[in-house]
Parts: C-alpha cells; sequence; structure tokens
C-alpha cells in the first residue's frame, strides 16, 4: 500500500485499527449480551456519529467514492458476530479480536514501510542495503501468489496477532466457566493467528475485516472441542492419509490448470483445500468435492455464447481463482479439520456435505439462470430484472439449483459421509444458504457493501449452521 494523498492517513486510520482492539480487554468483566451491545454501539457510532467528528480523516479515497467507509463499518461489525456467536466463551472473541486488530494492522503498517523503503530512488536505496543486513532484503520481499503482500508484513501479522490472541484469551480466560486450559489458550490463539495471516495473503476480494475474523475465531472454535482422546486417536489416519492426499490433489490441480478449468493462483490454493478436506474427511469427502468442481465448471460453460453477448459471463472464461476456492471451499475444509481432530465427525461431515452442496448447487442455479432463465426477478421484491442482476432469481435456475443440491446430498450420502435419512436436511440447509446469498446480493452486493466471494461465503457458512442446527 502507498500513501493516500490529501487528508487521508493510512497510518492514523491502522493505528485507530490497533487501538480499538485494546477494548477487548473489557470482555474480562462483561456478560455476553453487554459486549454485544457495546459492539452494536460502536457500528452505530461509526456509521452515524463518526463522520461529524473528525472520522472522515480516516476514510480512504475509495471511501469517499461510495459514500461510506466500507471498512471502518466492518471492523465493528466482526466485533458484534464474535460476540454473539461466543457469548459463554469470550475468550474466544477476544483472542479474535485481538488477531483482528494487532495482526492485521501491524502486518499493513509494516508492509507499508518496506513499500515506502523499495519505492526510495536507487541512491538511497542502496545505502538502506548496506545498512541492513541480507536478511532485511529478505523480508522486504513480494509473496510469490500476491505481490501486494510482503514477508515482513506477513510475520508482523503472525508475531503481533498471535500475541494479542494469547494475551487477550489469557486476561479474559478467568470469566470462562469452565475456565480453559493454559494450552488452549497459549497454542490456539498463536495457531489462529498463522492461519488467519495466510489467508490474509490470499489474493480474494474478501475484506479483512471479514476473512480475518472469520478465519481465527473457526480455528479457536474447533480448537476448543478438541480433547487429548480425539487428536490421540487421529494422528494415524491423519499420517496415512496426508501422502495421498498431497499426491491426488497436486495432480488434480495440475490437470486443472492445463484444462484451463482453474487459474494459477486457483490451482495452488484448490490443492492445499483439497489435501485438508481429503486429510480431514477421507477419500468420499474428496470425492464429493471432486464432483462439485465438475458440475461447477461444467455449468461455467453451459449458454457461454448468450452469457458473453450480455456480458454476465464468469471472469477469466470461468476459470476458478483461489477466491472461489476460499469462498466455497473454506468452511467444508475447516468441517474437515473437526471431523479429524474433534469428538464429532458424524455432525462435521454433515457441515462439510452441506457447505460443499451449498457452493455447487449455487453455481449451478446462478449459470443456468444466467444461460436460459426466462424470467429473473429479486428474492427481495419479487420485481422482475435482468440476468445477471445481483440477487437475481430464476424458476429455471432455481430448479436446476434445487436438483443439483438433491444430487450432491446423494453422492456425500453414496460415499458414506451422511446417512441417507440426512439428504433432505442437506438440501434444505443449501436451499437457506442460497436464500440468504439472494437476499444479501439483492441488498447489499450493488452499493459495494458485500462481494460475490464475500456472498459465497456467507453461502456456504449459512449451511453448513443450518445443517448443525437440523442435525
Amino acid at each position: 500500500m502507498t500513501e493516500i494523498s490529501g487528508t487521508h492517513s493510512e497510518t492514523a486510520r491502522q493505528w485507530v485499527h490497533i487501538g480499538s482492539g485494546l477494548f477487548a480487554l473489557l470482555l474480562r468483566v462483561l456478560t455476553g449480551w453487554q459486549a454485544a451491545a457495546m459492539a452494536a454501539f460502536a457500528l452505530a457510532f461509526n456509521a452515524v456519529l463518526l463522520p461529524h467528528v473528525g472520522g472522515r480523516q480516516l476514510y480512504r479515497p475509495v471511501d469517499h467514492a461510495r459514500g461510506f467507509p466500507l471498512g471502518i463499518l466492518l471492523y465493528p461489525l466482526a466485533v458484534l458476530l464474535l460476540t454473539l456467536a461466543f457469548p459463554s466463551r469470550l475468550d474466544i472473541a477476544a483472542a479474535a479480536w485481538g488477531i483482528l486488530a494487532f495482526g492485521d494492522g501491524f502486518a499493513t503498517l509494516v508492509g507499508r514501510r518496506v513499500t515506502t523503503i523499495n519505492a526510495e530512488p536507487a541512491e538511497h536505496a542502496e545505502k538502506n542495503l548496506s545498512a541492513d543486513s541480507a536478511s532485511s532484503a529478505f523480508y522486504r520481499r513480494r509473496l510469490p501468489w500476491n505481490a501486494d503482500k510482503s514477508i515482513a508484513g506477513t510475520l508482523a501479522f503472525v508475531v503481533f496477532g498471535g500475541a494479542a490472541g494469547v494475551v487477550l484469551a489469557w486476561w479474559v480466560r478467568p470469566s470462562v466457566v469452565p475456565v480453559p486450559p493454559l494450552l488452549f489458550t497459549v497454542a490456539a490463539p498463536l495457531a489462529a493467528a498463522l492461519l488467519a495471516a495466510l489467508v490474509e495473503t490470499i489474493p480474494v476480494r474478501l475484506d479483512d475485516n471479514v476473512s480475518v475474523p472469520a478465519t481465527a475465531a473457526a480455528v479457536l472454535w474447533i480448537a476448543s472441542l478438541m480433547t487429548s482422546e480425539s487428536l490421540a486417536g487421529s494422528r494415524g489416519s491423519i499420517a496415512a492419509a496426508l501422502p495421498w492426499a498431497l499426491g491426488v490433489n497436486a495432480l488434480t490441480g495440475w490437470l486443472g490448470y492445463r484444462a484451463r478449468t482453474v487459474s494459477r493462483s486457483g490451482a495452488i490454493v484448490g490443492v492445499l483445500v483439497g489435501a485438508i478436506i481429503y486429510t480431514g474427511g477421507g477419500a468420499g469427502a474428496w470425492l464429493l468435492l471432486l464432483a462439485t468442481f465438475l458440475v461447477a465448471s461444467a455449468t461455467s460453460r453451459l449458454g457461454l455464447a448468450r452469457k458473453e453477448q450480455l456480458g454476465i459471463a464468469e471472469e477469466r472464461g470461468g476459470r476458478r481463482g483461489a477466491g472461489n476456492a476460499i469462498a466455497n471451499c473454506g468452511i467444508a475444509a475447516l468441517a474437515a479439520i473437526a471431523a479429524a481432530t474433534t469428538p464429532y465427525t458424524a455432525t462435521a461431515l454433515g457441515a462439510l456435505v452441506a457447505a460443499l452442496t451449498a457452493g455447487g448447487s449455487d453455481t449451478v442455479a446462478s449459470e443456468i439462470g444466467k444461460a436460459w432463465g426466462r424470467s429473473t426477478f429479486l428474492v427481495t421484491t419479487f420485481s422482475r430484472v435482468t440476468p445477471g442482476t445481483p440477487g437475481a432469481m430464476s424458476l429455471e435456475g432455481t430448479a436446476a439449483g434445487l436438483l443439483a443440491a438433491l444430487g450432491l446430498a446423494a453422492i456425500g450420502a453414496g460415499v458414506g459421509l451422511i446417512p441417507i435419512s440426512a439428504i433432505l436436511i442437506v438440501v434444505a440447509a443449501a436451499t437457506a444458504g442460497a436464500l440468504v446469498e439472494s437476499a444479501l446480493a439483492a441488498t447489499l452486493e450493488g452499493p459495494g457493501i458485500l462481494n460475490n466471494d464475500m456472498l459465497n461465503f456467507i453461502n456456504t457458512a449459512v449451511a453448513a449452521a443450518v445443517a448443525l442446527a437440523l442435525l
């Protein structure tokens, strides 16, 4: 990132971002509902009062262009959702908040410092390089898969985010009943910060204020479900499955890239996600993942001429990128980890099937609707709109999506992931996710509050949550 001209100061914005994380210290003395009320007040303040008390200096140029500061609103919204999701485990909310505030904030500050040094004139750069060690030059390097991220910024994320997560989890720990194990308080935030830092470097269109706390909270929650017995029992199966998982997914990723069904970043991230799903969920989970991918890729190419004529065809000719892999399969990957490492294997596999089914069936519904939908309408108003409008649905697309959900859920049952009696539950969960996504797209995608990757992620998360509740 570079310094923005005018009154905007990115440095000041990030220090406010970091400083706001200190309010997580209050979670030791607040109840879950009190914490949620505090976050809701912060959200309302940022939306209504902040612009009138000098807060516009924290707006980026893009915020001025759209008329509202997206990141400044998503930050307190993320905290609100954390407190609502974990009212009895505010140590998890505090740790995820700390990772968001300190990890993401210091990653930006350090990354911008690296950019400033690299942007200096050659003679100054040479002086700096001669004064620094060779290792310093290494830290300034850009990540191969994302030129906007540096090694130094990513390490800063892990170090500061991990430290803040551990400190805040330890601080809030005495107020949690029963008191969490000290091993969880130390190890889980460090693992959450590491994975959140990796997700933050992936070139997806998920806002950091969404992807970072969501990833951190998911890791912390799954870690809270782990027991020493479940971990000990999973070691053998993970060790046996991992070589096959890496080999099969590396081959599949290479073939997908050669066939132009995925981009380079999509192939790399797809291999990682596929390996996790194979290792945690078994070969059956990977076969369902493959079926989902094949169905989505095939329908993206149906009616391509009409889609291109209307300007609503998938980007890159339908090739799936890293964003598609994370948004559509990230929840399933987390469910696979839970299936392998917690005592709740059956329930986690149900969530995995629901997430993959939701992602695949939603793509089918969207692509069939764009290709052959005769009458498209908004789910929020039922008014007719042109194909490709955010949140638009059609009878043809909806029917195709339901059939795809039924078929994918049947595959999940056929490979032993869920019982046959759970097929309709998975279809209902996928349908719920699709309806929520369509409603949010119709209202929030147009103004730029949510984008397609965010919506897909929400779709799969809602489907998994509904499946967990119904199962």
